[in-house]
């Protein structure tokens, strides 16, 4: 791949499946350099594999297509005439859609009703006077007066909370009705799931009073009407959230995490798959242990058991778990389960691999069955090569390394994820794929405090986060160095986020391995991330300890030992690690004559190596080969 490539790579939204299982949809996106935006619309197939996949609209951006319970109805998100999401429904045997929505901010998730005829979704409301000109910067002042008022990739949330509305009766003959605004306060709502009868809405949401200085997220119910009062389901002491009911509404099934004694510590914890009777008459009781795959998706409810995907060593597998939590494998192995659904009997995922970025399979007995073909047929990737190290006090480091072609010796990156509580994986990977084809050997693994590996692996880096994941990830390095096809003497290191921060680490800590480093958005400075990042109040003591000890922990506090030429990619709209993170790096590095760059970018945030404008993107590529051709 070269950088402007990854215009031939795809996206596929979450599959819905018609009542009887006979047809999916889905929403393909791609990244359009011309535009520089991401355009998508929605597809549709059998699913018996009768005929191929044919393109149902023509919209910009169309997304998140779901049947209505009796299979007349697509609703759909469509960006208006401002570029916001606004739903709309599409008759399922074909015709021209209309808009249901019309809200200043566009709307969210969403869920039909039982009998079909409306739906509950999420929309922002914001504060008068706010967001609805284009001109922020002549907007009043705002007046903060919590902790948690803002996000990265999105902006302020404390202007314009998400709440929880219902739809006026469909009628595509008809004017959209007025919505119903269910939910109010000052917090965001989650997306609203129908009880079977119709009469209640399911959501997660912080309705309790200590939510500004806690992590706790609820499940509540309440009727789907203006004023309605919301009933909690769960007890006050999980982050729970992605709900779905069983068939009879009296279970509830959702994902949450547990947050130790002081309901903040969520650091390398194992996202579970819970139940909770409806009318909370009983505690939520846990079906999958700390010691699993770490569950990732919303489950769906089926009569053999609840589907849900878990990350599992590289892989997010489909999993079926049974109300008694026995777990077993529904698609598994070296894949990548983006999204699933589930009915009339058939199940589908969307599913990508090491050589693809995507397609829509029907799970069988016999195994999974390919629906689609949307992947680029011209597009033969590198290999990638499964690899296992050992540390010297016996810890195993799972990884890979993708090895260019020709006999060698070629320069090597070392690529070092963010989360750290996240993982590399058994995919098609723009990053990997674009070093390796301009010939460099590509190392990337999953050290401890990585996800995948359960909760003792997760947990491991904690209070010594710079110097556990070092060991792990130059044990991996020297066992792909065994390989005489990679050249040991011209290595060099990269990684975004926690990866940019083991990227400033490892080079003051172990430069004399490298020639060269680039670090991306990264968490320098403890101390200024916790009062600047939009995670910063309640994220770096659960990982690096107390704040005294937040120095001795910052890469920046050991800048002065780098002395390896060192490039510094940031975004300037990034809240998630804030600009001021690089720039402090950058002063350092600089005042002591140290070669060192900044690439800063305008307009992005955290999220610019995967959702970027594809123009920066691109610029974002070709500014990393130049760095390694320059030094490697």
């Amino acid at each position: 791949m070269k950088p402007v490539d990854i215009a031939r790579l795809h996206t596929l939204g979450a599959p819905s499946l018609s009542p009887d299982g006979a047809r999916a949809v889905l929403a393909v996106t791609r990244p359009d350099l011309e535009e520089d935006a991401y355009l998508g619309s929605l597809w549709t197939v059998p699913t018996d594999g009768s005929a191929p996949a044919r393109r149902l609209t023509r919209g910009q951006r169309d997304a998140s297509p779901l049947f209505s319970p009796d299979g007349r109805w697509i609703a759909f998100l469509r960006p208006d005439e401002d570029r916001r999401p606004q739903i709309h429904v599409l008759p399922s045997d074909g015709g021209e859609p209309w808009r249901i929505t019309g809200h200043p901010l566009g709307a969210g998730a969403f869920t039909w009703s039982p009998d079909s005829t409306r739906l509950a979704y999420n929309a922002r409301v914001p504060e008068e006077g706010r967001y609805v000109d284009g001109t922020p910067d002549k907007e009043p002042p705002r007046r903060l007066t919590a902790l948690k008022y803002r996000h990265d990739d999105f902006g302020f949330t404390n202007d314009r909370r998400q709440q929880v509305f219902v739809s006026a009766p469909v009628d595509p003959a008809g004017e959209a009705g007025e919505p119903v605004q269910v939910t109010v306060g000052d917090t965001d709502h989650g997306r609203p799931l129908w009880t079977p009868d119709g009469t209640g809405l399911v959501f997660d949401a912080a309705l309790h009073a200590t939510r500004d200085t806690d992590l706790v997220r609820d499940l509540w119910v309440c009727a789907p009407e203006a004023g309605a009062e919301p009933r909690r389901i769960t007890r006050g002491d999980l982050g729970a959230r992605a709900a779905a009911l069983a068939d009879d509404g009296a279970t509830v099934y959702f994902l949450a995490d547990e947050l130790g004694p002081d309901l903040g510590d969520f650091v390398g914890r194992v996202t579970g798959l819970w139940s909770v009777p409806l009318d909370g008459t009983e505690p939520p009781r846990r079906l999958t242990g700390t010691e699993d795959p770490r569950m990732v998706q919303t489950p769906r409810v089926t009569d053999e058991g609840v589907l849900v995907t878990g990350e599992n060593r590289g892989a997010v597998e489909l999993y079926r778990v049974t109300p008694g939590g026995v777990r077993s494998v529904v698609h598994g192995g070296h894949v990548q389960v983006t999204s699933f659904d589930h009915a009339g009997g058939v199940t589908v995922v969307a599913s990508s691999g090491e050589r693809d970025s995507g397609e829509l399979y029907a799970v069988t007995g016999d195994g999974p069955r390919r629906l689609t073909s949307f992947g680029d047929p011209e597009l033969d990737p590198v290999a990638v090569t499964e690899l296992t190290a050992r540390t010297v006090d016996g810890t195993e480091v799972h990884g890979w390394v993708a090895v260019p072609e020709g006999e060698g010796p070629h320069p090597v990156v070392l690529m070092i994820h963010g989360g750290p509580f996240a993982q590399y994986g058994w995919q098609l990977f723009d990053e990997t794929q674009v070093y390796a084809a301009a010939g460099y050997a590509v190392v990337y693994c999953n050290p401890r405090g990585s996800s995948g590996y359960g909760q003792e692996h997760g947990r491991a880096v904690i209070g010594s986060v710079g110097a556990v994941t070092s060991t792990d990830v130059l044990a991996l390095l020297d066992e792909a160095l065994t390989d005489e096809r990679l050249d040991a003497s011209r290595v060099g290191v990269m990684g975004g986020s926690h990866g940019g921060f083991m990227t400033t680490w490892i080079a003051a800590h172990h430069g004399d391995r490298f020639r060269a480093a680039i670090s991306e958005r990264a968490v320098n400075a403890i101390d200024s991330f916790h009062g600047s990042s939009d995670i910063g109040p309640y994220f770096p003591e659960p990982l690096y300890g107390p704040p005294e000890t937040w120095a001795k922990e910052s890469p920046l506090s050991h800048a002065d030992r780098i002395d390896r030429p060192f490039l510094i990619i940031h975004s300037e709209q990034d809240w998630r690690c804030p600009v001021e993170q690089a720039q402090r790096l950058f002063v350092s590095l600089k005042r002591r004559g140290h070669e060192t760059e900044m690439l800063l970018f305008p307009g992005e945030g955290h999220e610019l190596s995967r959702t970027g404008l594809p123009s920066h993107r691109v610029a974002r590529f070709e500014a990393i080969l130049e760095w390694w051709a320059r030094h490697l």
